[in-house]
């Protein structure tokens, strides 16, 4: 049974924005809700009522106001929100224009930087006047090849300020994989930097922008951003400009362009494992209210926060930590290992920088635990209010390392959702308790259930996360999908009308939300499906092993599950270890988790957002084509599961 790890006071309950937020509805609707599954409830039966007084709530800024909160709200596709409206996605993230600090910069050099709101407006204005001055316009699109560094969000914010639409990867990306993504919608300007600091050692970027852009030819302009050097020869670059020379510093304001709350604002990708990424466009007022919501209200965030997340520019959490501008906080961004120079390094940033909100992935609080690493008692946390982790499952072991090792005292918030839609189906509750190995709510707005095979919502079995009604953040369109059946296929298939999301879920009684991986890598022993992730979170217990993926194999006419280690080490698998691996698993899952072969392995791949793959292996053990490496962070990870002996018996 689940543990009940931590539970707010009284006193923090009533200090919370979704305590204000209840409130609010409550006076309004005269209802008299005390805890969070009524004000779901709610909010999932009375859509329109729900996301008005969202609106009201967060504050977003317009230049003319909707006429219709939820136009063919029975359509999904085809749902329509704050119709009328017309917003501007920059302006609203730089309404604070004020001497608090905006950014913090820290990467693997050690050189601080800062940016308050006065100057991050600057910034962007200087950078939107260059932009306009070369033509950019609404629509158009701008991308960026970038370290997770100011300079990335000041080009996103300068080029959403004109209603064009950004993009992004990170520089650790090879030729391939940018093509993949950029290539299919031909941006006219490309910002990014001379290269990138890794493990201590400075990483140029300038050979493979060259490759780059030499199969780009719609890119007019590059603006290179200066990090591993003061001044980088960029003269292999065609139409290459330096960012300090690109900038027009007579600027000093900016003309917000004013659009419609349904166009584009950014391109989001899918991890393209099996094919080129799918190209999400998403509108610009959906990421907002969708993004500032969570923020707000599941995240608790207030101006007077220090929000950091462990991301990069290639991962969709770069683009909801950025949305934390409209709030007032100050966001910490770093960029490089985070074990660089040593695994604590960065809880001593934490210390430092004293931040509030610390968002990062279970593989690094995995591995944190691995590494001895105990920042609570290494270094002063009593700022820390949250820890946010997402990217796959949190084991039960790993929700309780972060109470007894991190901080007693704080809301741990397993957060699940996707690129698709920018944010979250699942997330933090800061009003409600915490239990091991569940996310503690679904969203407000957000009307996730778990459907069985026959359609139906079931409660504690495992099925199928679906979402029965539109929510803004859904995607406009996917690029270059002219009659819309690649986004109908990709959701809608399965449950016609319905979003299925493709994650393997249990919502438990109280209403949490218990993740057990991907469905498409959901194992099928005997006809019965198993997530994965069940698997895991007992291997995650296991000092012996540093990290594993599981496969189904098909054999006989059935599947059986294959599981391979990568050992800690000075750790062997010794058939006690296997007899040991066998009897956790069957004890604390079940008798059809248990694998027919476990097999050693050197490296587990991961995708560039640090997914494992296990599709990827399944293909590969099954003799079948892996046709995008270029998605992996460690393709040559697959070569090891290339015909093996132990898998023809």
């Amino acid at each position: 049974m689940p543990e009940k790890l931590w539970e707010p006071s009284e006193q923090r309950i009533q200090s919370t924005n979704m305590y204000g937020f209840m409130t609010r509805v409550n006076e309004k609707f005269n209802q008299h809700f005390t805890d969070y599954p009524g004000l779901w409830e709610w909010s999932v039966t009375n859509l329109e009522d729900f996301w008005a007084t969202a609106w009201d709530f967060l504050d977003i800024k317009v230049s003319a106001p909707y006429h219709t909160v939820i136009q063919d709200k029975d359509k999904m596709p085809g749902a329509k929100f704050f119709a009328g409206s017309k917003l501007n996605f920059a302006e609203n993230l730089l309404r604070f224009r004020d001497d608090r600090t905006a950014l913090v910069f820290r990467g693997e050099d050690t050189v601080r930087r800062t940016l308050t709101y006065n100057q991050l407006y600057d910034e962007v204005a200087q950078t939107a006047a260059a932009l306009k001055a070369m033509g950019v316009k609404a629509g158009d699109r701008v991308v960026g090849f970038v370290p997770n560094m100011p300079e990335s969000i000041i080009a996103m914010l300068a080029a959403t300020s004109l209603g064009a639409v950004w993009s992004s990867c990170s520089p650790d990306f090879g030729i391939k994989g940018v093509l993949d993504r950029f290539g299919q919608t031909r941006p006219k300007v490309l910002f990014t930097a001379d290269g990138y600091f890794f493990k201590g050692k400075p990483l140029s970027s300038i050979e493979r922008i060259a490759g780059i852009v030499a199969e780009l030819p719609s890119i007019e302009k590059i603006v290179v951003v200066p990090y591993i050097s003061d001044t980088p020869d960029i003269s292999a670059l065609p139409n290459a400009v330096h960012y300090a020379d690109f900038k027009d510093a007579s600027t000093t304001d900016i003309e917000f362009v004013q659009m419609n709350f349904d166009d584009p604002l950014y391109i989001m990708y899918s991890s393209g494992t099996t094919g080129l990424p799918k190209c999400m466009v998403q509108g610009i007022g959906g990421v907002l209210v969708h993004q500032k919501k969570e923020l707000v209200l599941h995240t608790d965030l207030k101006k007077e926060d220090t929000i950091f997340y462990f991301t990069t520019c290639g991962w969709m959490m770069w683009n909801w930590l950025t949305a934390s501008l409209s709030v007032g906080a100050t966001l910490v961004l770093y960029d490089g290992n985070p074990f660089h120079p040593g695994p604590d390094a960065l809880w001593q940033m934490a210390q430092d920088e004293k931040i509030t909100v610390f968002g990062t992935s279970a593989g690094y609080i995995e591995a944190l635990k691995n590494a001895g690493v105990k920042p609570g008692s290494q270094f002063d946390l009593a700022p820390l209010k949250s820890v946010l982790s997402t990217g796959s499952p949190l084991s039960d072991e790993n929700f309780k390392f972060v109470y007894e090792h991190v901080k007693s005292d704080l809301q741990l918030a397993s957060i699940s959702g996707g690129s698709d839609l920018n944010g979250c189906f699942a997330l933090g509750n800061p009003i409600g308790p915490v239990y091991t190995g569940e996310l503690q709510c679904r969203g407000l707005g957000m009307a996730v259930y778990a459907y069985d095979d026959n359609g139906q919502p079931v409660v504690d079995q495992q099925a199928e996360l679906v979402c029965t009604a539109p929510f803004p953040s859904m995607p406009i369109y996917f690029w270059g999908d002219e009659d819309g059946s690649k986004y109908h296929s990709a959701y809608f298939d399965q449950f016609p009308g319905i979003w299925t999301h493709g994650d393997f879920i249990k919502v438990t009684p109280r209403g949490g939300v218990i993740m057990f991986g991907r469905s498409d890598a959901t194992l099928n022993p005997g006809g019965v499906r198993i997530g994965t992730a069940e698997i895991y979170r007992r291997l995650d217990a296991m000092p012996e092993l540093e990290d594993s993926v599981v496969v189904g194999q098909s054999w006989n006419n059935d599947v059986r599950v294959i599981l391979f280690v990568k050992l800690a080490q000075g750790y062997d698998l010794t058939p006690e270890l296997e007899a040991k691996i066998r009897a956790d698993i069957r004890a604390n899952a079940s008798p059809r988790h248990v694998p027919a072969k476990i097999i050693a392995c050197p490296d587990v791949p991961y995708t560039l957002n640090m997914k494992k793959v296990e599709l990827a292996v399944k293909k590969v053990i099954e003799g079948k084509e892996v046709k995008n490496k270029d998605a992996l962070k460690n393709p040559e990870a697959l070569d090891f599961f290339e015909d093996l002996t132990e898998l023809k018996s």
